[in-house]
């Protein structure tokens, strides 16, 4: 496998289709299908972005994933110490060559542009239902530190019934 900086958005959005599926999977009330020429558009305005790269991994020329990630500079404020780290916005290796190692190489190479550039900080976010996720991160030696929760608000049909009641009167 050979890993590679790229500017190809085209490939890029190809490749993408395969971890955009799967957050449509486990999440279609927020993920949009897949739609080719809107995600072509945002890789050509963010590919030559200032301290964002993107790497493709390849096999015998051909493809099999990328990771887009963005070198951060967080400034020191009353509340928290500036530092460095390189976030993974996107990481995919394509259906057919998971769980064969290559993730785990392309995560490497990250590693490696961190340490080249003197960053001592990896950080990225994924989907609590993608277990498949959870485990590799873990697998390769991400550390949970900041949980980001949610809670959904849903207006039952009943309170509507009485707010229209009360106006009513």
């Amino acid at each position: 496998m050979q890993i590679r900086q790229t500017k190809d958005y085209e490939i890029i959005t190809k490749l993408s289709k395969h971890v955009h599926d799967i957050h449509t999977d486990h999440y279609p009330e927020y993920f949009k299908e897949y739609d080719y020429d809107g995600i072509l558009a945002f890789f050509k305005s963010v590919i030559n972005k200032e301290n964002t790269i993107f790497l493709l991994a390849e096999q015998e020329n051909q493809p099999i994933g990328y990771a887009y990630i963005e070198i951060r500079n967080y400034a020191e404020n009353v509340f928290k110490k500036a530092y460095q780290s390189i976030y993974v916005h996107q990481f995919c290796i394509t259906n057919t060559k998971r769980n064969q190692g290559y993730g785990t190489r392309l995560m490497n190479e990250i590693g490696r542009i961190a340490k080249e550039k003197g960053i001592h900080k990896i950080e990225l976010d994924y989907w609590a239902n993608n277990e498949n996720a959870k485990h590799f991160y873990k697998k390769n030696g991400f550390t949970l530190y900041r949980e980001f929760v949610y809670k959904d608000i849903h207006k039952k049909k009943n309170d509507i019934t009485r707010l229209q009641i009360n106006l009513l009167f």
